[in-house]
């Protein structure tokens, strides 16, 4: 099993520590092998930013993702640059609060509606947890509990739960 997985959004909205948790649940409590890498510009918000993480149970021999098989976008922009990257007939977990998922033909379209979920939870930084949970629970590369387990290590005592629950949430709205 080889999974190739793109996160890709607006600079401040946590796709790069997504994949960075992403990769390590799977190397540290799920007993696979991840590579994880990302790309943003030079401005600390506002710029395009990516997250590119590949999951796989045999040693990885080539460290980029060439087509992605999951494909989560948080911004219009981002889908505009980087859709092409996804493999045909993929799977694109999309915010449709941000993302105009009405022109994206030939894939797997999964409404996530991270945003609006962190919204209601009372934290709009937790989307991106919110979509994570969402690819956990679509694409079953580990148990949800593997992610949970994982946040300790990435997020503060004081927003521990609210994360966890953001995870949930999302896994909730598959």
């Amino acid at each position: 099993m080889r999974t190739e997985i793109r996160l890709a959004g607006t600079g401040g909205m946590g796709v790069v520590l997504a994949g960075v948790i992403l990769g390590h649940a799977a190397v540290t409590y799920a007993g696979l092998e991840a590579i994880q890498s990302q790309s943003y510009g030079s401005e600390a918000r506002g710029t395009a930013a990516k997250s590119e993480v590949i999951i796989s149970d045999e040693p990885i021999k080539y460290p980029k993702v060439r087509e992605s098989d999951y494909f989560i976008v948080m911004s219009q922009k981002a889908l505009e640059m980087y859709l092409s990257g996804a493999k045909k007939g993929s799977v694109v977990l999309a915010d449709p609060d941000l993302v105009n998922i009405d022109d994206i033909e030939g894939y797997e379209v999964v409404e996530v509606p991270a945003m609006k979920t962190a919204d209601a939870m009372g934290m709009r930084l937790v989307s991106n947890m919110v979509m994570l949970g969402a690819f956990v629970k679509k694409s079953g590369v580990f148990p949800i509990e593997v992610l949970e387990k994982t946040l300790a290590a990435f997020v503060s005592a004081k927003y521990l739960q609210v994360d966890i629950d953001a995870v949930r949430a999302g896994a909730k709205l598959v």
